[in-house]
């Protein structure tokens, strides 16, 4: 007996539809938003090294999230895991949730951020203002798990920056991150960097980055900084990918406690632990130099840099660096720039003031 040709054809006029229309809006949001500014950092030019930020926190949303955001939501459009009228949920410390909330009133989707408790109620009020709701939990490790159920529960879609950073983001080109830095680094004195400094959160930023200069044969190596506990500089080192970390990170945004599947080791060059204190030196004494606000994990990036700064110094070598502002600092006012918050939470930046202040008058050789 023939067989019969089985058919089923699950095609739907009126969701295509919305998705195409979900999609010209994501996309007419990017065509719509210039790019952002890479910044010269003041150093003594008889040093023959130049610093740059690359300014992120000039996106509508106010940090570099909004790249991955915008990148996640074509990614699960594009898919078909978001659907009309199903809200998106993502486990957040804040940034990339603020972003997200915004993509999703934008193509007219629920939101639903799962992060810790301790987040900065400046970042919760700005994902309500775009329309999300925030679902609170007290243990950080938690997020992951409490934002699979809610998907479940709801019919929604975990949008799990974690796992999709890294694949969401086109590392070869189209107007990512690390193209636009060396579109706009083309007729510095350095143009190619000797390094170029991440931080990570999900790893999708770094590891876009890496792929983009191995991708285009750039000799620029790529260094992470890691905050305190956090666990990607340990499992780094250790080669051990089942690292983790038994509390969650205080500098916001990067810094995870467990290894996440958008962090990509092998891509990476170097890495440094930061100490939470010299975080946050780093954003007071870039508000000295620049007049410019920035979150503690610019910090982190920064701090980094200037090490790399003192090396290349002592060493003699001209060259570049690369380093990034992430978000505002005046989501964290009452964190990272109130002397209060510090001495409550044990933390002295006082000596790494000092040793920035040295350093950058050229009084010092190095940072420790």
């Amino acid at each position: 007996m023939a067989l019969h040709t089985v058919d089923v054809d699950r095609s739907d006029p009126e969701y295509r539809a919305w998705l195409k229309e979900a999609v010209r809006k994501v996309q007419a949001d990017a065509n719509r938003s210039a790019d952002t500014h890479l910044l010269r950092f003041p150093l003594p030019e008889e040093w023959g090294i130049d610093l740059y930020l690359k300014d992120e926190s000039t996106h509508p949303t106010g940090s570099l999230k909004h790249r991955l955001a915008r990148s996640l939501f074509l990614y699960g459009l594009c898919n078909g895991w978001i659907r009309p009228g199903k809200p998106v949920i993502e486990a957040s410390s804040g940034s990339t949730a603020v972003s997200e909330a915004y993509f999703a009133k934008l193509i007219g989707v629920p939101f639903i951020a799962v992060m810790s408790r301790t987040t900065s109620r400046a970042k919760i009020e700005l994902i309500e203002f775009h329309g999300g709701r925030c679902h609170l939990v007290d243990d950080p490790c938690e997020v992951y798990e409490v934002s699979a159920r809610l998907a479940e529960e709801t019919g929604g879609h975990y949008m799990d920056q974690f796992t999709y950073a890294e694949r969401a983001t086109d590392w070869r080109g189209n107007n990512n991150i690390a193209e636009s830095v060396f579109a706009q680094l083309k007729l510095e004195p350095h143009p190619e960097p000797a390094w170029i400094v991440a931080t990570a959160g999900t790893g999708g930023t770094s590891a876009t980055i890496a792929r983009y200069v191995h991708y285009m044969q750039f000799d620029t190596r790529i260094c992470v900084a890691d905050p305190e506990n956090s666990c990607f500089f340990e499992g780094w080192v250790n080669q051990d990918p089942d690292a983790t970390c038994p509390s969650g990170s205080r500098i916001e945004g990067i810094g995870r406690p467990r290894m996440e599947p958008s962090f990509v080791p092998g891509a990476l060059d170097r890495m440094m632990k930061v100490p939470d204190a010299a975080s946050i030196a780093a954003v007071r004494i870039l508000e000295d130099a620049l007049g410019k606000k920035a979150g503690a994990s610019t910090g982190t990036g920064l701090w980094s840099a200037l090490r790399i700064v003192a090396e290349m110094r002592a060493a003699g070598r001209a060259g570049s660096v690369v380093t990034l502002i992430c978000d505002p600092g005046d989501r964290y006012l009452d964190k990272y720039y109130s002397d209060a918050w510090l001495a409550e939470h044990g933390i002295d930046i006082g000596p790494y003031v000092t040793e920035l202040e040295e350093f950058l008058a050229g009084t010092s050789i190095g940072l420790g």
